[in-house]
């Protein structure tokens, strides 16, 4: 019996770490510019580190990425792959203050953002831990983070830029409010839940200056009074008109009429608009400042008077009476108390109603004027979108996400915020003149602390200034990531190499925020789109189906799994489980059985390694050639996937040639013919040959999606250098003899079940007849099924 190569009896993921100190040593992923290749960038997603852990579909979702890192390379294109941290915003805030048991505002400015930057220190430990360990191919030593002084002064800069060229300005407008988070938040940060909420049917009285403006008719509609369905009667005092449809016959008798606005006697006129939706409640509705963005629409339209119901803390003004200085549920539940006493109530019923919240801390959002920043975007909606139509989308469907949400645009985009742990927006107000200054671009400035770095106003001859107080959204530092790690305004050289970047993977949650607004304010800035490709992954499931978060408590922390498993086990799962662009369920079951590919991948391995590796053989027999054109055929299967970075396509078909073709039966056909066994020499080089081509290729096939085992055993076999510095194989084998495929696989499984009801063993002797289509592979088939005549 010949020893195998490969001493080891399985794979020992305790391996891996041994290989990530190669790596390192080698610099096998180090990047540096080669004019004569074409780069491959990577605008890697800068992880968030919000709160532990991070949670098992990001880590999938890393693994994939860097399974592009690593295709890229073997099509030789010179990859670029930086890692980021994103260390901005309202999560970082709002995990601080949950952790350090603190209130931002309590604790004064500078006290709360070094509490921030400790707790997100010791998260980044533990994320750059996993996706070292994860095996991701990048330069982990020297990655960024996004409030570093660097990257804010780039974010600053554009900021400058932007403000020079005319597209800043600042405006008082409705705007979103989260009351939880004490800041104006984006329509991108707005999602819509079902929530269960209250719909109060109040009596309005309706005057015209006739007789009946006293009547006391309580019949639904009638001259004496209108019923409205709502959710939001605390809005009560700033109700400044009444809509019902023009379709809706029931109100065409008060049009132009007068409501009563129960308790606050305001006349509001009723009027016919299409917004008013007839099959929700009553059908008429009454439009306030601000129940939604409904409400701000048509008060501009119609050219109403807003009523400031709600302060930034979330109360109810002054202007709420009675109600002044409630909560806003405080203040709906006293109001409906006050109505139903009054008479005034019809009826309330307990509904789920679709509610606009905020994504980061799911509190209900209320719309308050605020006065904010703005960047220009209404102006370059038509020009974001030929740049979407153009840009390569895998999977394609996703580009639909982009596409409509840039048909939905109605505003341009707030960017202050009223925050601490973000980039301060760098404005000194003069205090003679009130008129902003802005300093050169260059470095990193903070208002609210530091001095300015000019000594007059640049509008008068005011020499005091006051800073600004407010930060940016945490998505104008984000959005600018392709110019950062292009080494934008900084290094010119590296800047026209590497940007645009060719592809920005993410996930399809935030397409209409991190990839909308990267390719507007890049687009802004250097005139071109930042990337020519978008990869975008689904959500990570858990097993009952429900996407996992951290809020509810349903995720799985990667590391532990990786270190039982492995973070091979961990890749082949991420890879043949998820389909792009889908969404995935996470389990660790699942997860442990992709051991038994590994396992089986290591023991044909081992058993190969014990024939020497032989050059081309001239006398290739029926059997290699068969298997070669199925090899070839796996080749074209696996490239078409790995050219769309669709990884679900060559992690599954790989499996399904190593189980169910090659392993069970090419093997099994050629096992004797490889001892030698009754064959002659050319016979047996041949049979080792082709072995050996079938396990090179599918090592190189597998290399991107695990790399450990592929590199242990390609250095162990074929290379004293890594796997990961080769080239994909081609697909050179005819692949006409796979047309015998379903022949063979149907005669050897015919051949094992007479066996088996017969009680025979696999080895004991048969006698049975090969099929006429078979004879040119009776000579390996005998062997295999010790066939007698």
């Amino acid at each position: 019996m010949i020893e195998p190569r490969i001493k080891e009896k399985v794979w020992d993921a305790s391996i891996e770490e041994r290989l990530l100190e190669i790596w390192k040593e080698e610099g096998l992923y180090r990047f540096t510019i080669d004019e004569s290749r074409k780069p491959f960038v990577i605008d890697t997603p800068p992880p968030y580190p919000s709160g532990r852990p991070w949670h098992i579909g990001a880590a999938a979702h890393y693994a994939q990425i860097d399974m592009i890192a690593r295709t890229a390379r073997m099509m030789g294109y010179n990859v670029y792959f930086p890692i980021g941290i994103d260390r901005n915003g309202l999560p970082v805030e709002i995990y601080t203050e949950r952790v350090k048991k603190v209130s931002m505002r309590s604790v004064g400015r500078e006290r709360f953002l070094e509490l921030c930057k400790n707790a997100l220190d010791e998260l980044e430990h533990e994320m750059v831990a996993i996706m070292r360990r994860l095996g991701l191919s990048a330069d982990l030593t020297n990655y960024y983070r996004t409030d570093s002084e660097e990257y804010r002064a780039l974010t600053q800069a554009t900021f400058i830029d932007l403000w020079h060229r005319g597209l800043v300005y600042e405006a008082t407008r409705p705007n979103n409010y989260c009351p939880d988070c004490g800041t104006t938040i984006a329509d991108a940060e707005v999602v819509y839940k079902d929530m269960p909420s209250k719909l109060a049917y109040i009596r309005f009285r309706v005057e015209d200056g006739s007789s009946n403006s006293n009547s006391n008719s309580n019949k639904d509609g009638g001259d004496g009074e209108i019923v409205i369905a709502t959710t939001r009667p605390e809005l009560l005092c700033s109700c400044r008109a009444v809509i019902v449809n023009p379709d809706d016959g029931r109100y065409k008798h008060l049009y132009g009429k007068t409501a009563v606005v129960p308790i606050y006697n305001t006349m509001v006129k009723i009027t016919p608009h299409p917004s008013a939706n007839m099959d929700f409640g009553s059908g008429a509705v009454m439009i306030c400042s601000y129940g939604d963005h409904t409400d701000v629409q048509l008060f501009r339209e119609l050219g109403l008077q807003e009523v400031i119901a709600l302060d930034s803390n979330g109360l109810m003004t002054s202007n709420a009476g009675k109600y002044a200085g409630m909560k806003v549920k405080d203040a709906r539940d006293a109001i409906i108390d006050d109505l139903d006493k009054m008479g005034l109530i019809v009826k309330v019923e307990n509904i789920m109603h679709r509610t606009p919240v905020c994504e980061r801390s799911n509190t209900p959002i209320e719309i308050i004027p605020m006065k904010e920043f703005y960047i220009k975007q209404l102006q370059f909606v038509n020009e974001l979108k030929d740049i979407a139509s153009k840009m390569i989308f895998h999977p394609e469907m996703h580009r639909q996400i982009l596409l409509n949400w840039l048909n939905s645009i109605a505003i341009d985009w707030p960017i202050s915020r009223r925050r601490f742990y973000a980039t301060e927006v760098p404005i000194w107000y003069c205090k003679k003149c009130g008129k902003p200054n802005l300093p050169e671009k260059g470095r990193y400035y903070r208002p609210w602390k530091e001095k300015p770095p000019f000594s007059k106003c640049s509008y008068c001859d005011g020499r005091e200034f006051v800073g600004e107080e407010r930060t940016f959204d945490t998505w104008m530092d984000s959005s600018i990531s392709p110019l950062f790690i292009s080494k934008y305004a900084s290094d010119e050289r590296f800047f026209n190499y590497t940007y645009p970047a060719t592809l920005r993977p993410q996930a399809k949650d935030i397409v209409r925020t991190w990839l909308h607004y990267t390719i507007l304010r890049c687009y802004q800035l250097t005139g071109k789109a930042p990337f020519e490709r978008a990869w975008i992954m689904g959500y990570g499931l858990d097993e009952k189906g429900e996407r996992m978060s951290k809020s509810k408590g349903n995720v799985i922390d990667p590391y532990p799994v990786i270190s039982k498993y492995g973070a091979d086990t961990f890749r082949f799962w991420s890879a043949s489980e998820v389909n792009l662009g889908y969404d995935f369920r996470c389990s660790e079951q699942r997860i442990a059985g992709m051991q038994k590919f590994l396992t089986k991948l290591w023991n044909m391995a081992r058993f190969i390694s014990s024939f020497p590796r032989v050059e081309i053989s001239k006398s290739l027999q029926a059997s290699d050639r068969w298997i070669l054109a199925e090899l070839s055929l796996l080749i074209e299967r696996c490239m078409q996937g790995y050219r769309e970075f669709n990884f679900f396509v060559p992690a599954n078909a790989v499996r399904e040639f190593v189980w169910n073709i090659f392993a069970p039966h090419y093997i099994e056909m050629v096992k004797a013919r490889a001892y030698g066994q009754g064959f002659s020499k050319d016979e047996q080089d041949a049979a080792c040959y082709t072995l050996h081509e079938c396990l090179s290729t599918i090592l190189l096939l597998l290399a991107p999606i695990t790399p450990f085992i592929t590199d242990h055993l390609w250095r162990a076999l074929y290379s004293s250098r890594s796997i990961h510095l080769e080239r994909f194989p081609e697909a050179r084998w005819e692949k006409e003899m796979s047309r015998y495929t379903d022949a063979i696989v149907e005669f050897n499984s015919m051949v094992w079940n007479a066996k088996k009801s017969s009680g025979k063993s696999l080895r004991d002797q048969i006698a049975i007849s090969i099929p006429d289509e078979l004879k040119e592979f009776s000579k390996d088939l005998k062997a295999m099924h010790n066939i007698v005549t």
